[in-house]
C-alpha cells in the first residue's frame, strides 16, 4: 500500500492545526473588554504590563528634554527678529542659526553674515552667542572678512530676541 503525497501534506496539516489549536492561542474575549481603537488597546497593553513602551527603552540612559522648535521662545524671536536676513543654515537640532551674506540695498561693498548659536533654552542674554562677520570688498572684488568681535549690531540683536522670547514665554498657555 503506497501513500501519495497528498496524504501526507493532508495529515500535516491536520497535525499543525491541532497543534497549535492545544496551545492556547486562541482565547476566548469578550468584545466589550477590548478598545477598539488601536492606540487605546496599545495604552491597555502597556499599563497591564503585556506591551512595551518607548519610555522604557530608555531607563538607565542620560535623560534630555528636547522641545520642539515652535514651542521653545528663544528660538521663536531669533527667527522673528532675523527674518529680513537671507538664512543659509538652520538646525534646531544643534541649536544654531546662520544667515548668508547680507547686504543692503544701498551703494556700500559691506556685507554682514550673522551667526546664532543657543547655549540653552532659558531666556537671558547669556545663553545666546551671537557672532557678526563683515566682508569688505573693493572695486576689484577683493574681499576681506573681519570677525566684529564687539559691535552695535550686536547687542541690538541680544537686546531685540531676549524682548521677544519674554514676550512669547508671556503669551504661551500654561500647560
Amino acid at each position: 500500500m503506497k501513500i501519495s503525497t497528498k496524504h501526507y501534506f493532508f495529515s500535516f496539516l491536520i497535525s499543525l492545526f491541532l497543534i497549535l489549536n492545544s496551545c492556547g492561542i486562541y482565547k476566548k474575549v469578550n468584545t466589550r473588554d477590548i478598545p477598539t481603537s488601536g492606540q487605546e488597546r496599545a495604552k491597555k497593553n502597556v499599563k497591564e504590563g503585556r506591551g512595551i513602551s518607548i519610555a522604557g527603552l530608555g531607563k538607565g540612559l542620560k535623560s534630555t528634554s528636547y522641545e520642539f522648535a515652535s514651542s521653545n521662545p528663544m528660538w521663536r524671536a531669533s527667527l522673528e527678529t532675523l527674518d529680513f536676513l537671507p538664512l543659509s543654515t538652520i538646525d534646531y537640532a544643534g541649536g544654531v542659526i546662520v544667515s548668508d551674506w547680507y547686504q543692503d540695498n544701498s551703494a556700500s561693498a559691506t556685507a554682514l553674515k550673522i551667526t546664532v548659536r543657543f547655549l540653552s533654552t532659558e531666556i537671558a542674554a547669556t545663553n545666546l552667542k551671537i557672532i557678526v562677520h563683515e566682508k569688505k570688498c573693493n572695486k576689484n572684488q577683493v574681499c576681506t572678512t573681519t570677525l566684529l568681535k564687539q559691535s552695535k549690531i550686536k547687542e541690538e540683536l541680544v537686546s531685540s530676541i531676549i524682548r521677544k522670547a519674554a514676550v512669547l514665554e508671556k503669551e504661551k498657555p500654561k500647560k
